[in-house]
Order: structure tokens, then sequence, then C-alpha cells
């Protein structure tokens, strides 16, 4: 049970991230769009492990 709850709150993490990029690429704001990329990035971390 621990291992799906660390795959959902992966998905959800790069869920999340994606979402931040997808509506912040509309007004270009730097340091949001990297708040997004770290998200992803760390979505993806927690699912390889």
């Amino acid at each position: 049970m621990l291992e799906a709850l660390k795959k959902t709150l992966g998905v959800c993490l790069i869920g999340l991230g994606l979402g931040i990029l997808l509506v912040l690429l509309l007004p270009i704001s730097g340091w949001l769009f990297a708040i997004g990329v770290v998200i992803v990035a760390v979505g993806l971390m927690w699912l390889s492990c």
C-alpha cells in the first residue's frame, strides 16, 4: 500500500508541476516556470525510487 501511495503522490506532483507550467506559459514568469520544472523533477524522482 505504501508503494501505491508513493506512486500516487509522484503522479500528483508531476500533474501539479505540469499544470503550473501550462498556466504560466501564458504570462511568462521565470521564477514560477522554474518552480514548475522543479515540481515535475521531484515527482519523477519520487516515482523512480
